[in-house]
């Protein structure tokens, strides 16, 4: 399946929108060693750095939420949360 980084990224925040209610910064990656993107989330001088596999990558972009990914940015949003 072919797509950009862009277009990841894009699908990424349509479909966890809590990345931009909580102002969090996203960067991405093709990491070709591991086949894998390279996911760099940021606020407030924190990251969270983590990776999507190629064939999770494939399902998002088909409208399949990748139930790690969203585990991941929900901890990291949860994080500053609790420090409110």
């Amino acid at each position: 399946m072919g797509y950009t980084i862009v277009a990841l990224k894009d699908k990424i925040i349509e479909m966890f929108p809590e990345i931009q209610r909580y102002g969090v910064t996203v960067n991405l990656t093709f990491d070709e060693q591991k086949n894998a993107y390279i996911i760099q989330f940021k606020k407030d001088g924190h990251e969270l750095i983590t990776h999507l596999e190629k064939k999770d990558a494939d399902e998002c972009m088909n409208g399949i939420k990748c139930v790690y990914l969203g585990v991941q940015i929900g901890q990291f949003i949860k994080n500053f949360e609790e420090r409110r």
